[in-house]
Parts: structure tokens; sequence; C-alpha cells
């Protein structure tokens, strides 16, 4: 039985993790750069440009 306490413990944790990553992917919140999004080094936030493939 506390196996599978923990179990659904993980499983809903796990779900909030995705759930809070896809909406914060969602609001353009993301650490990720995902090209061009304006949150990392090689993009340009002002135009969007990308400095990647350069």
């Amino acid at each position: 039985m506390g196996t599978f306490l923990v179990l659904i413990i993980v499983i809903a944790v796990v779900g909030l993790v995705i759930w809070k990553m896809i909406k914060d992917k969602k609001a353009g919140k993301s650490t990720s750069c995902s090209y061009c999004s304006g949150n990392c080094f090689g993009c340009d936030p002002a135009t969007k440009t990308n400095f990647h493939d350069k």
C-alpha cells in the first residue's frame, strides 16, 4: 500500500512539473532558447533576429 501511495505522489509531482513547463512555454517564459523566443544569448529580443545560424 505504501509503494502505491508513493507512486501516486511521484506521478502527481511529475505531472505538475510538466504542466508548469507547458504553461511557461506558452507564456514565453521558457528558459530554453527554442530559436528566438528572446530568452537566450543568440537572439536579439527587440527584433527576434536569429544569430544561431551566423
